[in-house]
């Protein structure tokens, strides 16, 4: 009987990482593709972030360029732009947050409350719809909408005997054009994440929570929202990580002269002065800035959530 028992303890051998992986041969090839992508386009362009600390010359190359330290860093920092850049990038992502975080929640509530799935489905899809569209002909369709001349807004202004507004001529009205046509373009999409943590909520809670007379409302509170607060708390730590960041190309199509004061942020800079000035360490310089404050706030947050609140955290 100890015979058997020991002979049932023993493990058996493992086998090496390399006939492992060439087991399930075919995931990796799967998975190939996306690693060799981000190889190529997002680590291998790291290896010049150390052109930010040299005065780069196009001409005699990196090796030929001389060492400057932290030179490029101080002149970004001591800049007149510095303060204008950080505001705007700030404000116009806490407004973002503010507005556009929740809605994509309360959306994904709503449509968890429909019971006919056609509605549900052709609502979904409308609501889809604008994520897939091109940058260039969202904003396109955007700057069509709000034309002065030609735009919907212009023409229920005329109607009740108003006078149109150039609203992207209008620096006060960038960021709210901004964050709005930012929720109606991923308030469906983002909602799917959402949708998919509601589905993993147990139903035998609502159903004891309707034997016990609880309201809608009570379940929403008491069960719907602690089933999805893990999802939301992961999604607001990645939103922490992006309040430094912009969207570069919406930003930079609605961008005209006459609001470039509020929407010249980090990202249209760093454009601006490497690829039309040519100043690439400066650029750099503050592109790697941006990025490690991203990665800090990131960390913060994270930590944040797992201090003071019952999630984990994303790691």
């Amino acid at each position: 009987m100890k015979s058997k028992v020991k002979a049932s303890q023993v493990k058996a051998p493992r086998k090496s990482l390399g006939k492992r992986m060439w087991r399930a041969k075919h995931v990796y090839l799967l998975i190939l593709p996306v690693v060799v992508w981000f190889i190529l386009f997002q680590y291998w362009p790291m290896m010049w972030l150390s052109i930010s600390f040299f005065d780069y010359d196009l001409y005699r190359g990196l090796s030929g360029s001389e060492f400057v330290g932290l030179q490029n860093f101080i002149k970004f920092f001591t800049g007149l732009d510095f303060w204008r850049l950080i505001r705007n990038v700030l404000l116009m992502n806490l407004y973002a947050l503010a507005v556009g975080f929740p809605i994509p929640i309360i959306f994904a509530l709503f449509l968890n409350e429909f019971r006919t799935r056609k509605f549900k489905k052709v609502v979904q899809t409308v609501s889809f719809l604008p994520h897939f569209i091109s940058m260039v002909a969202f904003v396109t369709i955007v700057t069509e909408f709000l034309s002065p001349s030609t735009g919907v807004l212009a023409d229920i202004f005329r109607f009740f005997g108003k006078e149109p507004i150039f609203f992207l001529g209008k620096a006060k009205y960038f960021r709210t054009i901004m964050v709005f046509s930012g929720v109606w373009q991923e308030m469906g999409y983002s909602a799917i994440i959402y949708l998919s943590a509601l589905t993993a909520i147990d139903v035998n809670l609502y159903e004891a929570a309707m034997a016990d007379g609880a309201n809608r409302w009570k379940r929403l509170i008491h069960i719907t929202l602690p089933g999805i607060m893990p999802t939301i708390v992961v999604m607001f730590i990645l939103r922490i990580g992006s309040l430094i960041n912009a969207n570069f190309e919406k930003i930079y199509l609605f961008q005209n002269s006459m609001n470039v004061e509020v929407s010249e942020v980090i990202q249209t800079w760093v454009y601006k002065r490497g690829m039309i000035k040519y100043d690439y360490s400066l650029a750099t310089a503050a592109g790697l800035f941006n990025g490690a404050v991203a990665l800090i706030l990131v960390i913060a947050a994270n930590w944040f959530s797992k201090r003071y609140s019952d999630s984990s955290g994303v790691w």
